[in-house]
């Protein structure tokens, strides 16, 4: 056997969404800054994305972890996320999978009952704080970036279903967060096709008209998802992020679980010390605990910890023979949609 290329990963999935984190085979990225990186992913060097993140290596569903040398010496090690769609600035769930495989394959010394890992992201900084008992992670809390919202009740008129209302906010990443009712669905596991089809469409639509400027990191600029939520007896927000090309987030999402958080901050619904549960489309649970207040650009902003928990299932192996007819991957309607 002979490879021209040849990548380790550890799979790892948290509350049933996959990070497959890269723990072999990539030195570096480009960049003076996570956010060059990030730039460098999405605007200049595409291949290794698409090499993972494409048939017959992959499918639609998950993400990979990358992990480099971190730019900020107040972190331990640079985080990035390669989607189907593109390289992505941040994830929740994805930052728990990578901490959760660092710790486990003891790539950083696990210490119990706690171990601080900081991830140096082109978000900012993001302090995850890993629970620790008998060699296993059992939660990972993650000090996310702040969040804001930066257009609440915007409205976008819609062929298939009138009038839109949603808020931009970011979190991580950029969100349109709609109420799922508007588009005459609920977030459970049956609807899962329907909610991703339209998620993805409404998504296209307003990003269309939706620059979504980030104040102070042009990388981050851009509408990522549109996450469906509606709020159920006991309070839990049920959500639903949407991902290009067409499928459902499995986890309840850190980063929008984040930006959630700012709109309730706007709406006067939370103080700090509140915890809010997300629960995603298969049951799964985020609590996101708001700390405190803070400003972003113009922005009034909110600090908040998202906990998780995550679980090894694979170790696996990459690699690209010379002679593979599809270096660099490929896509089908079949799986991917349109």
């Amino acid at each position: 056997m002979r490879w021209t290329r040849s990548l380790q990963t550890v799979d790892v999935h948290c509350a049933g969404e996959i990070g497959r984190v890269v723990t072999g085979g990539v030195l570096n990225i480009p960049g003076a800054t996570m956010a060059d990186k990030l730039r460098h992913l999405n605007e200049v060097d595409d291949s290794l994305r698409q090499f993972l993140c494409s048939e017959p290596r992959s499918a639609p569903a998950g993400s990979f972890c990358l992990l480099v040398p971190a730019c900020d010496p107040a972190a331990d090690v640079g985080f990035l996320v390669l989607q189907p769609d593109q390289a992505h600035a941040m994830s929740g769930s994805n930052a728990m999978c990578a901490v959760t495989a660092m710790l486990e394959t003891g790539m950083k010394p696990m210490v119990e009952p706690e171990t601080i890992v900081t991830l140096d992201t082109a978000a900012g900084l993001v302090k995850a704080r890993a629970t620790c008992a008998n060699g296993k992670v059992t939660r990972v809390s993650l000090d996310m970036p702040p969040s804001f919202v930066a257009k609440k009740s915007a409205t976008i008129d819609t062929e298939a279903w009138g009038r839109i209302t949603y808020d931009l906010c970011f979190g991580g990443v950029f969100y349109a967060l709609v109420d799922v009712g508007q588009v005459g669905l609920t977030i459970t596991p049956e609807n899962a096709r329907e909610l991703a089809t339209r998620g993805v469409a409404l998504r296209n639509l307003i990003a269309e008209v939706e620059q979504a400027p980030h104040p102070t990191t042009p990388a981050l600029n851009g509408l990522a998802y549109v996450m469906f939520r509606s709020e159920e007896p006991d309070g839990a927000l049920r959500t639903c992020t949407t991902l290009r090309p067409g499928r459902a987030d499995r986890s309840p999402c850190g980063t929008g679980s984040n930006s959630n958080m700012a709109v309730r901050h706007l709406d006067g619904r939370v103080r700090p010390g509140d915890v809010v549960v997300s629960r995603s489309i298969i049951g799964g649970e985020f609590t996101t605990e708001f700390l405190e207040e803070t400003q972003v650009g113009p922005y009034r902003a909110t600090k908040n910890r998202v906990s998780g928990q995550c679980w090894i299932y694979a170790i696996t192996q990459i690699g690209l023979d010379p002679t593979d007819p599809f270096p660099t991957g490929f896509t089908l309607s079949d799986t991917w949609g349109g």
